[in-house]
């Protein structure tokens, strides 16, 4: 049984088996989550939309890449909700098949995320060409299929301790402040006990709007929040198909959508937005 009580729930998540997004299912989670891999986000979403999986782990931003933007343009396709989040260290490191030295490895892949993480490491191994593949995991799945005395790949430790790999060097990306924060999603009105497994008091709503394309409409906006005291985390920016220059707007806060301060900042902000719409509730994890 899962540490979230559900023992046939099934949780799809991007990549190949061994992948930081399997990882982080299991954090949040714990190690009985029935993971499924799908090898594009597209095919993730519609596999909890359609019902083939009951939830998604998805991440959503990197602390130093950035923001998944493919990701948070799914979230406004599917009617999905979020009910968890987590955030995961990212370690990367170099993998081989078993007894290959790292002086013989002439070519290592990864995705191309994980290669520019680990600048520092290629440059000052001239011998070794880097390879964009789709996948972490996946790229070591690829080596160890190939056999190749001089093929290496950059992904977790799971992914090695999956296929059967062995860890060349530990830790290889420039900064180790690397942490990726991921989102569980699951049908509206789906299962709650699929939420974080953490004890925490602490929560955290997401939403998503649109404000008239007018002066001072999005410092309006985020008045509604100001004037409540609620704590804004994050706001990102999407581009609305067939409105040039026209933008959604994402914004997580502290609280959840039944306290009433938040209650009466989204009512407020409905009152001014074009369309609102809660994204969920659920436990704000930290790093």
């Amino acid at each position: 049984m899962s540490a979230a009580g559900q023992p046939t729930s099934k949780v799809a998540f991007q990549g190949e088996h061994g992948a930081f997004s399997e990882d982080a299912a299991r954090k949040l989670l714990g190690s009985q989550a029935i993971t499924v891999p799908f090898r594009k986000f597209d095919d993730m979403f519609d596999a909890v939309s359609t019902g083939q999986a009951d939830a998604a782990i998805v991440p959503i931003e990197n602390s130093l890449a950035g923001s998944v933007h493919q990701n948070y343009d799914l979230m406004m396709e599917h009617e999905l909700t979020i009910v968890g989040e987590t955030y995961l260290r990212i370690v990367h490191n170099l993998i081989a098949s078993p007894g290959v030295p790292l002086s013989g490895i002439r070519r290592v892949y990864s995705h191309p995320v994980a290669l520019a993480q680990c600048g520092k490491f290629l440059r000052a191994n001239k011998q070794i060409e880097a390879e964009a593949a789709y996948d972490t995991a996946g790229s070591v799945r690829m080596i160890m299929a190939s056999g190749s005395p001089t093929d290496a790949a950059i992904a977790g430790h799971s992914a090695a301790i999956f296929y059967g790999a062995e860890v060349l060097a530990e830790g290889i990306e420039d900064n180790p402040e690397n942490f990726t924060r991921f989102l569980l999603l699951t049908r509206s009105g789906g299962s709650s006990q699929l939420a974080a497994t953490a004890q925490t008091e602490r929560r955290k709503t997401s939403i998503v709007f649109r404000v008239a394309n007018t002066p001072g409409a999005l410092y309006k906006a985020l008045a509604a929040f100001a004037l409540r005291d609620v704590d804004l985390c994050k706001i990102e920016s999407r581009p609305i198909e067939g409105r040039p220059w026209e933008y959604s707007f994402y914004l997580d806060f502290e609280g959840d959508q039944r306290d009433v301060r938040v209650d009466r900042a989204i009512a407020h902000l409905a009152e001014m937005a074009e369309s609102i719409r809660v994204l969920g509730s659920y436990p704000s994890a930290s790093y």
